[in-house]
């Protein structure tokens, strides 16, 4: 039996995995709170993620009807690109600024100049720095609290926080590193020079993390934090990883040919790679995956975010809001919603708000506007996708995850708007799901070191009934009119060119 964890934006899931059988035997959940501001600021208190750890691990143990000391191995995904600045015994300095915080998006801009633009970043690490990557917002704290710096002994990413909170041991692993702007994802390393470049003095450098393979032990679950839980002590941690690469693991997505698409806070579409093919697209990152290869990944700020504030605006539960999308003809007779209501990365406009066209007195109505809020954040994934297919990436289906995957109305919507086949993962936690994974492959290697993530997966990761949702084609033609009306608004508000792939 193996617990994994998910650390999200809204709250942290956690999931009780038979490795032998493949099944989720018990899940639970728990929710997070925002600290925001109108300059962009998006910061969490890091004593929510591990009260959430906590009450959602004795939630999935309970419906699982299991006692925890049956629980052999512990994995975290946690939300990528966050900084936790920890002093000498291990306390937070201050809340963690999170991946859709856009508050450091000015030393953000004096960094990526520093390094040649986006393309003088892809040279030399794979990757365009952007807005929310952790590398600005450790300049950030440097210019706005110098003290906290000068204090700092440890610089961790959320899951790392969360392993060092279970483990006592501060570690990290390619994956997640690889989205911090100061890694290079071709020779898996740390930037150091970019580093000293931010801090002469050398005190960030010498805050890094030690860096481990995906298949390795972060360290074994201490004591006090096995008393908390209800497990043993001395169970295995594994290296977990960002929420991403847990989300690959936990679609079974560790080989080329598909596309995972993620419906969460934000909206997530990658691709794994056996070799680091760099995109000649900054948008499209180049990412070490938690399984020993790379991932060509897309991040859009405004997906579920998005939905929810229309559906709150309305007053509507989530089945009211579906159905009123349902009942609305596709292209909702003419509204386009830019629906950047907390900046942008993909396209990049970190300080776009949202913006509402085509209003007219016959179209302006309750449907029309909940299709419209789901149609543009469905867009904002099409961008993405067309992006990666011009890098080159395969893509013969699209497995879904997310809470979203949830929706058969959206599911079909996705399929229309790319044009291709969508298959839903019989668990939509991926991210959590593969956590448990790559904890159960971590635990097997300690037994047998050539045992195989390959065949974990195909045991474990259960997919929808084949074949899957296909798009129609009729329906296809509509959603590429509706795409095109979205790119001319885009270029109309934003400049960007509509002939782009």
């Amino acid at each position: 039996m193996f617990l994994g964890i998910d650390c999200g934006t809204q709250g942290t899931k956690a999931v009780v995995l038979d490795a032998d059988t493949g099944q989720v035997l018990g899940e639970g959940a728990a929710p997070h709170s925002l600290l925001s501001g109108s300059n962009g600021r998006r910061e969490q208190d890091v004593r929510q993620w591990t009260d959430a750890l906590v009450a959602a691990t004795h939630t999935a143990l309970a419906r699982a009807g299991l006692d925890g000391e049956r629980i052999r191995g512990v994995g975290v995904s946690g939300q990528q690109h966050g900084l936790v600045l920890l002093d000498e015994r291990g306390q937070p300095l201050r809340p963690a600024k999170l991946w859709c915080d856009t508050e450091s998006t000015p030393q953000n801009e004096r960094l990526l100049d520093w390094l040649g633009g986006a393309e003088g970043s892809l040279a030399r690490l794979g990757v365009a720095i952007a807005p929310g990557y952790t590398v600005s917002k450790l300049l950030w704290t440097l210019e706005h609290h110098p003290d906290l710096i000068e204090r700092t002994a440890h610089i961790l990413l959320p899951h790392d926080y969360l392993n060092f909170w279970l483990t006592g041991r501060c570690v990290t692993e390619f994956g997640d590193a690889s989205g911090t702007g100061y890694f290079d994802v071709r020779a898996r390393r740390w930037d150091l020079e970019l580093l000293r470049h931010i801090d002469p003095a050398g005190r960030l450098e010498r805050a890094l993390p030690p860096l481990i393979e995906p298949d390795a032990p972060a360290g074994q679950l201490r004591p006090g934090a096995a008393a908390v839980l209800g497990l043993a002590p001395g169970v295995l941690v594994s290296s977990g990883g960002g929420d991403n690469m847990m989300a690959a693991i936990g679609t079974g997505n560790i080989s080329p040919g598909s596309v995972t698409v993620g419906l969460g806070t934000s909206g997530t579409l990658y691709a794994y790679s056996d070799t680091p093919a760099i995109s000649p697209h900054p948008a499209v990152a180049t990412f070490c995956s938690s399984s020993g290869g790379w991932l060509s990944l897309i991040c859009t700020m405004n997906l579920t975010n998005a939905n929810a504030a229309v559906r709150e605006l309305l007053g509507v539960e989530l089945d009211h809001f579906e159905a009123l999308v349902a009942q609305a003809p596709i292209g909702a007779d003419g509204l386009t919603l830019l629906p950047y209501f907390n900046g942008e990365r993909v396209p990049p406009l970190p300080n776009a708000t949202g913006t509402l066209t085509g209003m007219r007195l016959d179209n302006l109505s309750r449907a029309n506007l909940c299709r419209a809020a789901m149609e543009g954040v469905t867009c904002g994934l099409r961008y993405g996708f067309d992006l990666l297919r011009d890098s080159g990436i395969e893509c013969r289906r699209v497995r879904l995850v997310g809470g979203g995957a949830r929706s058969a109305v959206w599911t079909q919507m996705i399929a229309d708007a790319l044009a291709v086949e969508v298959v839903r993962g019989q668990q939509t936690e991926a991210g959590a799901l593969g956590a448990a994974l790559q904890a159960a492959w971590c635990h097997a290697r300690t037994l047998d070191p050539q045992a195989s993530l390959a065949e974990l997966c195909q045991r474990c990761v259960g997919l929808g009934d084949e074949p899957g949702v296909q798009p129609g084609p009729q329906a296809v033609l509509r959603y590429e009119q509706a795409y095109r009306r979205y790119r001319a608004a885009l270029d109309q508000m934003h400049g960007l060119a509509q002939d782009a792939p």
